[in-house]
């Protein structure tokens, strides 16, 4: 390897960091009163700050003296499918003015630049230190300046220098085998390659071809005969990186014990004591033929990398694009005693974190993202499991946790961060259709709301504890269902295309959701969505022709009286289940195929559009029902039981948007919220729950402004964006991205093409917002409560669509709403 050039690109690291008054981030200064600030340190992980770039996260603290972080990237995944982290840093100095006794400590996330400072004194030494990742390249980088020469110590560290057998309680991190039995179907997560060598310490995972889930899932789902059609992302996996310092030489192995997880270490240890110490870390994930040919694409990485001073200038002018690209700052300069400050603070270092992934080739998790850390610090039970743990899976991603991250993206104008997402679902069509071939013998796409990264659902979802038996097909037995015929008897019918778990059977409308996002994401940024139409026209036509079998072997019909679809079986989301006709289905369909007609001619042909005009005249009506008095609602037409306690009458509010501010229906959708559901327990504001959104996207602002304190005030650690576990995981992601909607759509809606100002916004909260809106439209407003100081709109002709709500105005589009009690 060219060590050279990594020496050269360490020694002129000192020349661009730390040079006085050097800020090429331009004049973006909001920020600035957001920068996370600490001046003591942390008593463990769940004491860290995130940071990140490109598809890289870290996890940053100080403990016991030591600079500390966790390494994750998206897309390293092992052969069960778990996403395992690349390791653990620690950094030491001698003589150390981190250690206890320090006279001076600041540890600081600066937002502007996209960095993490460290910076102590103790007696007459002084350090200050910085960590960051390169936006465009995989690298991690440290540097430390100080006023006397020191000797730096940076140790790699990892959990997995030897084979480890996954228990019972570890099998969340592997969703597929959840509740399998460890003596039935044993799971191993593999040793990883680590060596010291001339240019520092290369480390790596390799998967085992031999035993990889996609194999034992294709069995189990009785799709071996299509094998061969599947694409696999697991086969040669190979994931890790190289750590290494011009100053810096293998010295010795340490090991030891943090948080109940044993780990080893390799320590490079300065040649000669200095007051510049620095060292990189470079990764490389490739599915590559051998070790070698890992090893040998990891080398052209190293050969390719920028000066450092190109790359932190080039770093320095994304992040300050990101920072000018949209905001909302809510009581600038109160200060943390003040919520409203905290919840625009929040809201930024939520958009900060989810920047860190822009340009993974998987989406971001909502369990975790990039900056989960030891379980035991989350759950207790958890204590002894390593920091590769996180509840919900690693390479499987679940739809109706994963839009609530995506979605706010939209009108933050963050369009490009939204391709990893699509392209889970479009390069996975293959297998989604052939799914749909193999079990049905119709068209489109099933995609299952637990969905593997290779296309199938997993194997826990296909059959639950894959039934407490070995890996193997699915039985005839468990793959027989119980339907209801047209003379309202039940029968059992065999479908090997069931998946047998009362959570996600028949759901499948999330795949529509993403769907109907793709086209919002065109229709607020202009961009080409041709290579993403396969994908959502495949979902249509699997409704359309698959409600059709089901229609003809229950009924003998395709159709009903009306020559509408019979959409049964199939779930209003986890909720009500075994139904007919459910809301969010129907809205999905609705609203897809609506915004499938109005997108410019080029890109369908008048048959495509013919086509889709039909199936909309098959769509059933959205059901209502009556509650306490009031027309609300349904979730479905029927339903046999309820499972879960979400609120999917509501999903015409949102995302759907065919009910709210300035729609016909308006009440009754407000009355939904108010007396349309069948549990108290069906709202609420942890992890995924909606009800902020619902209340901004209906005008309720006092209960919007309730909620969105709920969601998106300082959550239980250090970081104040480390929201959950919730149902979920730390730090919740689908909790901050559903935050984030309402509080976009409190101050933002754009309803056929007119574009509603503070619908939802609170009269005692002052802000300064820029947002985004279709028709490549950015709205940029002042506001001292809800009087208008300031308004910019480009494109300029877009003036004339402004509504600007208040109280007065929101009576013209909403009665007055009946206050609904605290809940």
């Amino acid at each position: 390897m060219k060590h050279s050039r990594l020496l050269y690109s360490l020694i002129s690291f000192f020349f661009i960091i730390f040079l006085p008054g050097y800020s090429p981030a331009g004049n973006i200064r909001y920020t600035d009163q957001y920068n996370v600030k600490w001046t003591t340190p942390s008593a463990d992980a769940s004491g860290s700050m995130p940071l990140g770039g490109g598809d890289i996260g870290c996890n940053a603290w100080v403990e016991n003296g030591d600079i500390l972080f966790y390494i994750s990237r998206t897309g390293t995944f092992d052969e069960n499918n778990s996403m395992l982290k690349l390791g653990r840093v620690r950094i030491r100095f001698s003589p150390n003015p981190f250690s206890e006794g320090f006279t001076m400590f600041r540890q600081e996330l600066r937002l502007k630049e996209g960095c993490v400072e460290f910076e102590a004194v103790k007696g007459d030494v002084r350090v200050k230190a910085k960590l960051w990742v390169e936006v465009f390249r995989p690298v991690v980088r440290f540097s430390a300046e100080s006023n006397v020469p020191l000797t730096m110590e940076a140790t790699y560290e990892s959990w997995r220098s030897e084979d480890h057998l996954i228990g019972r309680d570890e099998r969340m991190q592997c969703l597929s085998f959840l509740g399998t039995d460890p003596s039935v179907i044993p799971l191993t997560t593999y040793k990883d390659f680590i060596a010291n060598g001339p240019d520092g310490i290369l480390w790596y995972h390799r998967n085992h071809n031999d035993d990889l889930v996609i194999d034992k899932e294709i069995t189990q789902q009785h799709l071996d005969q299509v094998k061969s059609q599947l694409r696999n992302p697991l086969k040669d996996l190979t994931f890790g990186g190289l750590m290494s310092g011009g100053n810096l030489a293998f010295n010795r192995y340490s090991e030891g014990i943090y948080l109940g997880t044993r780990y080893k270490g390799w320590v490079m240890k300065s040649l000669t004591p200095s007051k510049n110490n620095a060292f990189l870390i470079l990764l490389h994930t490739s599915q590559a033929a051998s070790a070698e040919v890992w090893k040998s694409g990891l080398e052209r990485e190293l050969v390719s990398l920028d000066p450092v001073e190109t790359a932190w200038s080039k770093n320095l002018k994304w992040w300050a694009s990101f920072w000018d690209r949209s905001h909302i700052v809510i009581n600038s300069g109160a200060g943390p005693s003040d919520p409203g400050w905290r919840i625009g603070r929040n809201y930024q270092l939520f958009r900060y974190m989810l920047a860190c992934n822009a340009y993974g080739d998987y989406p971001t998790k909502f369990n975790g993202g990039l900056f989960t850390f030891d379980p035991g610090l989350v759950v207790e039970k958890y204590r002894g499991l390593s920091p590769d743990f996180r509840q919900w899976g690693g390479g499987s991603f679940t739809a109706q946790n994963q839009r609530l991250v995506y979605w706010p993206m939209l009108k933050s104008g963050d369009f490009s961060f939204m391709h990893p997402q699509f392209a889970l679902y479009s390069r996975n069509l293959a297998a989604a259709e052939l799914r749909t071939n193999t079990y049905w013998k119709h068209g489109g796409a099933s995609y299952g709301e637990h969905l593997e990264n290779f296309g199938l659902p997993i194997g826990d979802i296909y059959q639950y504890g894959w039934g407490h038996g070995k890996t193997g097909p699915r039985s005839d037995s468990a793959s027989t269902r119980l339907v209801i015929d047209s003379t309202g008897k039940k029968i059992r019918v065999l479908d090997y295309g069931y998946l047998d778990n009362d959570w996600v059977s028949d759901e499948y409308d999330n795949a529509l959701e993403f769907a109907f996002m793709v086209l919002e994401y065109q229709r607020f940024s202009g961009e080409d969505i041709s290579g993403y139409l396969p994908f959502v026209t495949s979902c249509v036509r699997f409704y359309d022709e698959h409600y059709q079998y089901w229609a003809k072997r229950l009924y003998g019909k395709a159709l009903d009286a009306k020559g509408k679809l019979i959409i049964y079986p199939s779930t209003a989301l986890e909720t009500y289940k075994i139904a007919r006709n459910p809301t969010p289905v129907i809205a999905a369909l609705r609203s897809v195929l609506s915004s499938l007609l109005t997108l410019p001619e080029s890109y369908s042909s008048p048959d495509q559009r013919a086509y889709w005009q039909e199936v909309l005249n098959r769509v059933p009506d959205i059901p209502f029902r009556t509650m306490k008095g009031k027309k609300v609602i349904a979730p479905a037409e029927s339903w046999e039981f309820i499972n879960n306690i979400e609120l999917p009458q509501l999903y015409p509010v949102f995302p759907y948007g065919i009910f709210g501010i300035g729609k016909p229906g308006s009440m009754e959708a407000v009355d939904t919220w108010h007396f349309g559901a069948d549990y108290d327990n069906q709202y609420g504001y942890v992890s995924w729950h909606q009800d902020a959104i619902f209340c901004s996207r209906l005008g309720l602002w006092d209960e919007a402004k309730a909620l969105i304190i709920k969601k998106l005030d300082d959550g239980p650690l250090r970081f104040p964006a480390f929201w959950g576990p919730g149902h979920d995981w730390t730090p919740d992601h689908n909790w901050g991205g559903s935050g984030m909607i309402a509080l976009q759509e409190s101050l933002l809606q754009t309803i056929d093409g007119k574009l509603y100002l503070m619908p939802s916004w609170p009269p005692d909260w002052n802000v300064d917002f820029k947002l985004h809106a279709p028709e490549k439209t950015t709205v940029e407003a002042t506001a001292r409560g809800r009087k208008l100081v300031k308004l910019k709109v480009e494109p300029k002709e877009r003036n004339s669509d402004v509504i600007r709500m208040n109280v007065v105005s929101m009576k013209k589009f909403l009665k007055d709403p009946i206050q609904a009690k605290n809940r």
